[in-house]
C-alpha cells in the first residue's frame, strides 16, 4: 500500500546532488556567465505536467486558472475596456517573413483560450491528454503542485536535471543537434514564424515522451513547452526576448522559465538548451509554456 510520500513519487526520477557548469558564453546575454553551482538531492517530474494530470486536478479542486478570470482594470490601465476579457495569448503564424523585432506579428491575445482550448473556443484538448498542459500562468502552476504536495524547480535544479550529467554541452543530449538525422526534441524547423518544416513531426506541442530521454531518464527537459521555475527574473536590456511575449509592465513580477519550445527556432530563437532562460511575467499564460514538479524529501 501506497503511503502520500510514494504516492507524491510516481512519475519522478531522483536525482543525487551535485554541483556543475550553469549557463553558457556562446549563445544569449542572459546566460551568462558561466558558474559552478551545487544542488541538494531532489525528485523531479520525469515529463511535464500534462493536460490529463491538470484536468484531475481541476475536477478534484474546481480550481479556475488565470485566464479563465475576468481581468482586474487596475492592473492594466492603459487597455481598452473592450478587450479585458478572460482569454490568453495563441501563437499564429504569419503568411510570410516578418519583423522578428516585434511578437505581435505572431502573438494574439485570444478571448475564451484556456488550458481546455489552447487555440481559443473552436479549440480542445480531447486528442490532447498526454500532450504538456498549457495556457497556465505561474500561480496555476504553483496552485497545482501544491496540490500534489511538490513544488516547482529552482532556475539551478531545472538545469542540472535538464543537463542530465553532460557537462558543458549545447543541448540536453550532447553537442549536435540531430545525431544521425535523429531528431531530439520538439523545436522549429524552418523559418519561424511562418515555415515550419516539421522534420519532427510536430507543428504543436507533442505528447510527453515522443522524443528520447536525457541522460537522468528526463523526457522533453529542452522543446515541446517552455517551463516555469520559482525564481524571479528581470528583463535584461541586453537580452533580445524571442519567441516569448514580453509587453507587460514593469509592476508585473516575472520568473525564470527554461527549456525552450516547439517554437524556438535556429533563424530567430536557438533556445531548446539546458542553459536557455527567458522571464516571463506571472500573469502570463501562452500555448507554448507549461511545467514540471519536485519533491525536496524522501
Amino acid at each position: 500500500m501506497s503511503t502520500p510520500v510514494t504516492a507524491a513519487l510516481e512519475g519522478m526520477s531522483r536525482l543525487a546532488g551535485g554541483s556543475f557548469l550553469m549557463g553558457s558564453e556562446d549563445f544569449y546575454p542572459e546566460e551568462r556567465p558561466v558558474r559552478r553551482v551545487a544542488v541538494e538531492g531532489f525528485w523531479i517530474d520525469t515529463h511535464p505536467v500534462t493536460v490529463a494530470q491538470f484536468r484531475r486536478f481541476v475536477k478534484a479542486t474546481g480550481y479556475v486558472t488565470v485566464a479563465e478570470r475576468p481581468l482586474d482594470r487596475r492592473e492594466y490601465p492603459d487597455a481598452d475596456a473592450a478587450a479585458l476579457v478572460p482569454g490568453s495569448l495563441v501563437f499564429q503564424p504569419s503568411r510570410g517573413p516578418v519583423d522578428l523585432r516585434d511578437f505581435h506579428n505572431w502573438w494574439a491575445y485570444v478571448p475564451g483560450a484556456t488550458w481546455q482550448r489552447p487555440e481559443g473556443p473552436a479549440s480542445d484538448t480531447y486528442t490532447r491528454a498526454r500532450h504538456p498542459v498549457t495556457q497556465v500562468a505561474y500561480e496555476d502552476a504553483e496552485a497545482y503542485a501544491a496540490w500534489t504536495g511538490k513544488g516547482l524547480p529552482t532556475e539551478a535544479e531545472w538545469e542540472y536535471a535538464a543537463r542530465g550529467g553532460l557537462e558543458g554541452a549545447i543541448f540536453a543530449w550532447g553537442d549536435e543537434f540531430a545525431p544521425d538525422g535523429r531528431m531530439m526534441a520538439n523545436t522549429w524547423q524552418g523559418e519561424f514564424p511562418w515555415r515550419n518544416l516539421m522534420s519532427d513531426g510536430y507543428a504543436g506541442t507533442s505528447p510527453a515522451g515522443a522524443f528520447a530521454p536525457n541522460g537522468y531518464g528526463l523526457f522533453d527537459m529542452t522543446g515541446n513547452v517552455w517551463e516555469w521555475t520559482r525564481d524571479e527574473g528581470r528583463p535584461d536590456r541586453a537580452a533580445r526576448p524571442c519567441c516569448v511575449p514580453t509587453e507587460p509592465g514593469a509592476h508585473i513580477p516575472r520568473r525564470v522559465i527554461k527549456g525552450g519550445s516547439h517554437l524556438c527556432a535556429p533563424n530567430y530563437c536557438l533556445r531548446y538548451r539546458p542553459a536557455a532562460r527567458q522571464f516571463e511575467a506571472v500573469d502570463t499564460s501562452t500555448t507554448h509554456i507549461g511545467f514540471r514538479c519536485v519533491v525536496r524529501r524522501a
